[in-house]
């Protein structure tokens, strides 16, 4: 039978459905990682919070593990890819705590408006300053939702009857979601030159890093106030904290921070007055951290009991053929790249197809990990797996289709991704050789490039000289090219460069070779 080890504190409705499960449970918590890795040798689940580091010499140590159960959403403390290697399931419980960060953030907003926090402290000084704490309506606002997705649409939810104004930034987001909820979409840019709040609710990614700077801040208006109970490093705190200094805008209220506790160079942005600050606490209620643990009892009674998978952060892939084993990360990583080389604006199908020998294979898996390339450029790597890519895409309004093709003259086996977002249409065909995955063709531009690591794809006109420039751009920006293919189509009058670089060159740099070609250029970290 099943053995199941809790090493951090579970309320009491989460350890009686384990209990009740009939399988044997251990709640030991506090200990340290040697203590895990000696006491985990032969259980079968291990459930966590956010205080057990499940590290791979854990990992190493458990000869039965099973499955990972995390009570809440983050996995910053579990080695997913060893777990994932090592064939363990981990869980999570993503929807738990969705009614408790939204209310925080209706919370936060208030503060803000009302000037809550610094009148608090003011009176327990003894002082009475009814003036200095003069704040303002939501009456009549505008609320700006820069991300309208599960918890951004919650708060849309308990704010519009505060009689505001609803716009919303969420270039994934189908337009009808946004219409049943209230929320008008449109472009960041508008959000912040017009909303009087505005919040944040995206996923920590690379295209959503420091997404507001100093540029953004200055679209905004004076009295603007802006919250964030998301993700740290969304927001550049160097730049929040001019913007606060010099009055850019009225006030913030961040839950969430780069460095959680703060470092010493974040701590200056304590001594703002006009900045309503808070330790994480997004999910801490007794609700949500009620919900986490049932939840994930739950899931860990299924899995181990039936094999059911709910929620799951990786999944065991299953059998392959040695044959087709490379198709795996070739699929994702095409839908990756061809998410990346889109933009932003909301993908409404994909298609799939198979050519030569994979064909005749069983594609569902490559499929989904198409699918799931797509899909963690949209929602992040956390809330990303071949278990939920498929009904994420759904919810998304992306049709999924696979078609399959026999022969194909240029390859034994080839995988093509077509996407069509925005009226226009994407194409990257994939092959591998051996183990390495490659790319061999963009939009029809036909070439053979590793694909992984830093891309640069650069388009532009047809005449001499433009690949000679592009290369000395990359050099003077100090950027290692480790492979460049040049390819040209039939009666078209452009041309397309592949750099295969080094390291990740910087927004900056692929402007300066966009720049020198006189064309475009688009980057792909893979």
């Amino acid at each position: 039978m099943a053995k199941i080890l809790v090493s951090d504190k579970l309320s009491k409705d989460g350890l009686d459905i384990l209990e009740a499960s009939g399988m044997p449970v251990v709640m030991k918590t506090g200990m340290t990682e040697d203590e895990l890795c000696k006491e985990i040798v032969d259980y079968d689940a291990l459930i966590i919070r956010s205080g057990t580091k499940v590290t791979k010499k854990v990992i190493d140590s458990a000869r039965k593990l099973k499955v990972i159960g995390r009570a809440g959403v983050g996995v910053d403390n579990v080695d997913v890819p060893y777990a994932t290697e090592k064939g363990i399931l981990v869980m999570n419980t993503p929807t738990a705590n969705i009614l408790s960060a939204a209310e925080h953030t209706c919370g936060m907003i208030l503060a803000m408006a009302r000037n809550i926090p610094a009148a608090h402290m003011s009176m327990h000084q003894g002082k009475w300053d009814r003036s200095k704490f003069t704040g303002v309506e939501l009456n009549g606002k505008v609320l700006g939702i820069i991300g309208v997705g599960r918890v951004g649409g919650e708060v849309a939810k308990r704010l519009k009857p505060f009689n505001m104004t609803m716009i919303g930034y969420d270039p994934f987001l189908p337009k009808a979601v946004a219409d049943e909820i209230g929320v008008r979409l449109t472009t960041l840019e508008e959000v912040l030159q017009k909303s009087d709040f505005m919040t944040i609710h995206t996923p920590l990614l690379p295209s959503t890093k420091n997404m507001i700077s100093t540029e953004q801040f200055k679209m905004m208006k004076p009295n603007a106030r802006l919250a964030n109970v998301a993700r740290g490093g969304i927001v550049d705190e160097e730049a929040l904290y001019n913007a606060l200094k010099e009055h850019t805008i009225a006030g913030a209220a961040f839950d969430v921070w780069c460095s959680e506790p703060l470092d010493e160079s974040e701590k200056k942005l304590l001594e703002l007055d006009n900045l309503v600050t808070t330790p994480h606490l997004g999910a801490s209620t007794v609700e949500a951290q009620e919900r986490v643990a049932v939840d994930i009892a739950h899931a860990a009674v299924k899995y181990l009991k039936d094999g059911i998978i709910t929620n799951a952060i990786n999944a065991p892939r299953g059998k392959l053929t040695p044959e087709t084993e490379p198709y795996v990360p070739l699929a994702e990583n095409m839908g990756s790249l061809i998410r990346q080389l889109g933009g932003d604006a909301p993908i409404s199908s994909v298609e799939v197809s198979y050519y030569g020998g994979l064909a005749q294979t069983d594609s569902k898996l490559l499929t989904v990990s198409a699918v799931k390339g797509i899909i963690k450029g949209i929602v992040g790597e956390d809330g990303a797996n071949i278990i939920n890519a498929l009904p994420v895409a759904k919810s998304k309004g992306i049709e999924v289709k696979e078609t399959k093709i026999d022969k194909f003259e240029n390859y034994a086996n080839m995988i093509e991704v077509k996407t069509v977002s925005g009226g226009r249409t994407i194409t990257v065909r994939g092959t591998a050789f051996g183990s390495e995955a490659r790319l061999v063709n963009y939009n029809g531009y036909r070439f053979n490039v590793p694909l992984s690591g830093d891309l640069v794809f650069v388009t532009y006109p047809d005449v001499k000289g433009v690949v000679g420039r592009i290369g000395a751009a990359a050099a003077d920006a100090g950027i290692d090219i480790r492979e460049m293919a040049v390819s040209t189509k039939e009666n078209d009058s452009t041309a397309l460069t592949v750099l295969v670089l080094g390291s990740a060159p910087g927004k900056e740099t692929v402007a300066r070779i966009a720049a020198a070609a006189g064309g475009d250029a688009k980057c792909a970290e893979l």
